[in-house]
């Protein structure tokens, strides 16, 4: 499940208890308040401001540099920026950056930079195809 309004269509149309989430919340965690939000008003959060994207993604790296160490904790970090920043224009250059670092410091730093650079940025919700999968199965 990848937005509110296919967690409320698939609720009203299936009448399921509940739903999974998979790859929508990898680097975008406020997918579960969004949707939960969604199902309880019909009105849509805005979207998280670049400063909150940037402090979750801070938190990530000092959990996984906690959990996994210095080494495999900031490498495998470098598979989520690309998710945190999505839908940002010209964060290429930010993202090279990132996936080369070593350091906390160093990735803390480009990160403030990004908060600095893209301060008052609005994210646009892009608009959702709803597909029925289920319309042609043959079960």
């Amino acid at each position: 499940m990848d937005s509110p309004q296919k967690a409320l269509t698939y609720k009203n149309k299936y009448g399921v208890d509940g739903i999974m989430i998979g790859r929508a919340a990898i680097g975008y965690p406020w997918i579960f308040n969004e949707i939960k939000y969604y199902l309880s008003t019909g009105n849509l959060l805005p979207p998280p401001s670049i400063k909150e994207r940037i402090e979750v993604c801070k938190k990530h790296l000092q959990k996984s540099y906690e959990w996994k160490g210095p080494i495999v904790g900031i490498n495998e970090m470098r598979r989520h920026y690309a998710n945190y920043l999505k839908g940002m224009p010209n964060i290429k250059e930010y993202r090279g950056k990132l996936v080369t670092l070593k350091s906390i410091g160093e990735i803390v730093e480009v990160l403030d930079e990004i908060i600095n650079q893209y301060a008052g940025y609005n994210f646009e919700r892009t608009p959702i195809e709803l597909i029925n999968y289920h319309e042609h199965c043959a079960v």
